[in-house]
C-alpha cells in the first residue's frame, strides 16, 4: 500500500473546533485525562446519528472561549496538518459559538485569523477561513456570520458555509445571508446530502446557490441530481470515516465516494473532523486504496479538483497545482 503520509495534500472540509489533540487540551486544561479525552472528544467507530456524532463537539466548543484559547487551538491545527503535510487547509468555524465568555463574534474572527497568520508563517502551510453559520440559528444570527466574512474581506477570510444538523431545521431561516452572500459575491459551500437524503442536496442548490457541497454523498441516490452536480461543475467535499461513524452508510464498503468518482462528480477527500473521527487525510488515502483499490493517480485527481475549487487565490492555486504535479508525477 502507498505511504501517503509523506505526500503533500489539500484538505478543504476541516471543522477547527472538531480537531483539538489532546497536547492543547491537555494545555488548556490540565484536569483532562487522557481517557477522559479518549471518551469524550473522540467518537466512537459507529454514533446513533449525527447528532450523536456532533455532541463530541462541545467539550472542544467549551475550551475555545478566550483570545488566548482560540490561538492555541488554531496553532494545534496548523501543527497537526504540518504532521500529516498538508500544503493547503480551508479551516472552517461557527464564531457565534465562542462567545459565551463575553467575547464579540468579531473579536473570535480577528483571533483566529490572527492565529492563522502565524500558523501559516510558523509551518509554512497556506491556508484560510471559511465562516459557519449552523442550521438552528436564526435569521440574525445568519445574517451576523455573513456580515462577518464580508467584513473581513481580504484577510484569511474567504468564505461562508451552513453547518450542524440538516434533519429537522429548515431553511427559511438562512435564505437571507446566502442572498446577502450572493450579491457580494462572497464564495459559499453548504453542508447537505449526510443526515437526510439526495432532496437536501436539491433545496440546498436551489436556495443557498454555493459552488461546493459539504459531504453530498447521498447525492447518488438521484441520478437527475449527479447529472446535474456534473454539469453544473459543483464540488462535493467527501469524508469517507466521518460518514461511516454518523451512520450515513453502514460500512465503508457501502460508501458512496467511489460511485461518485466514477459518475465523474467533481470531489475531494476530507477528514472532517480530526479528533471526532480521530483520522489525518493520510488515513483517508489509504482507505480508498484499501477500499475501492484507487490508484494515486485516484487520489491526485481529488487533490486537483479540491484546489480547482477552493476558495484560494489564482498564485496560491498555481504553486499548489506545481507541487502536487511534482509528488505524484
Amino acid at each position: 500500500m502507498m505511504d501517503y503520509k509523506k505526500l503533500p495534500k489539500v484538505e478543504l472540509h476541516l471543522h477547527l473546533d472538531c480537531s483539538l489533540s489532546f497536547d492543547v487540551v491537555s494545555q488548556i486544561d490540565p484536569s483532562v485525562s487522557f481517557k477522559d479525552y479518549s471518551a469524550s472528544f473522540i467518537a466512537p467507530a459507529k454514533c446513533k446519528d449525527l447528532a450523536d456524532y456532533l455532541h463530541r463537539a462541545n467539550r472542544g466548543v467549551d475550551l475555545m472561549q478566550t483570545k488566548a484559547q482560540l490561538r492555541l487551538v488554531t496553532l494545534d491545527l496548523f501543527k497537526q496538518l504540518k504532521d500529516d503535510h498538508v500544503i493547503y487547509a480551508e479551516i472552517r468555524f461557527a464564531p457565534l459559538l465562542h462567545t459565551m465568555k463575553g467575547l464579540s463574534s468579531a473579536e473570535v474572527v480577528e483571533s483566529v485569523n490572527r492565529a492563522t497568520e502565524e500558523g501559516i508563517r510558523k509551518y509554512g502551510i497556506d491556508a484560510n477561513l471559511i465562516l459557519c453559520t449552523l442550521r438552528h440559528y436564526s435569521k440574525e444570527q445568519s445574517l451576523e456570520t455573513v456580515r462577518l466574512v464580508e467584513a473581513y474581506k481580504n484577510t484569511n477570510v474567504v468564505g461562508f458555509d451552513i453547518a450542524a444538523n440538516e434533519a429537522g431545521f429548515p431553511i427559511d431561516n438562512h435564505i437571507e445571508a446566502f442572498k446577502y452572500a450572493h450579491d457580494k459575491h462572497i464564495p459559499c459551500t453548504s453542508h447537505a446530502g449526510e443526515a437526510k437524503g439526495a432532496e437536501s442536496v436539491w433545496e440546498t442548490l436551489l436556495n443557498f446557490y454555493p459552488s461546493r457541497i459539504g459531504h453530498g454523498v447521498r447525492s447518488v441516490e438521484d441520478e437527475k441530481l449527479l447529472a446535474h452536480l456534473k454539469a453544473n461543475k459543483i464540488h462535493l467535499e467527501v469524508c469517507p470515516t466521518s460518514n461511516i461513524q454518523t451512520d450515513v452508510f453502514e460500512n465503508i464498503e457501502h460508501h458512496s465516494a467511489n460511485k461518485l468518482f466514477e459518475y465523474g462528480v467533481s470531489m475531494s477527500l476530507n477528514t472532517d473532523s480530526r479528533t471526532i473521527s480521530n483520522v489525518t487525510l493520510a488515513d483517508e488515502y489509504a482507505l480508498m486504496e484499501k477500499t475501492f483499490d484507487w490508484k494515486k493517480k485516484r487520489i491526485k485527481h481529488c487533490i486537483m479538483e479540491a484546489i480547482k475549487h477552493s476558495f484560494a487565490s489564482d498564485a496560491i492555486k498555481d504553486t499548489l497545482r506545481n507541487t502536487i504535479e511534482a509528488a505524484y508525477h
